[in-house]
């Protein structure tokens, strides 16, 4: 299973972004999808989650307000709209895919079976 995010890219600070995860593989709506971001020296963090029937769910409360996940099923690409930027967002964000049993888990702790390559956002002050 492969998973690609792109859309990555260097922002002004207070500036937006929309980030997109594809896969040639499989049918996203029917997988769990996760986006993840991990920081120079900082472990990597769960921001957002999307489960097959369209449920959000807000793992990290830094990003609440700023950014949001959607999805179009036509376009089998899942969206990470960040927005009002700060030069703390600055990492390489994943996307990841997970059955669990059409859910999203309850923390951003939890390992995705699927993950595919980052994409950089850098944010400058």
């Amino acid at each position: 299973v492969q998973l690609q995010a792109s859309g990555g890219g260097l922002v002004q600070a207070g500036g937006s972004l929309r980030l997109s995860c594809t896969s040639p593989g499989i049918t996203l709506e029917h997988y769990s999808i996760g986006w993840y971001r991990q920081a120079p020296g900082k472990e990597r963090e769960g921001l957002w989650c999307i489960d097959s029937p369209g449920n959000r769910r807000l793992w990290t409360a830094s990003v609440q307000g700023r950014f949001t996940v959607s999805r179009d099923s036509v376009k089998n690409t899942v969206y990470l709209e960040m927005n009002t930027v700060e030069p703390t967002d600055t990492a390489v964000y994943y996307c990841a895919a997970d059955r669990y049993g059409g859910k999203c888990p309850d923390s951003g702790n939890y390992v995705m079976d699927y993950w595919g390559k980052g994409t950089l956002v850098t944010v400058s002050s």
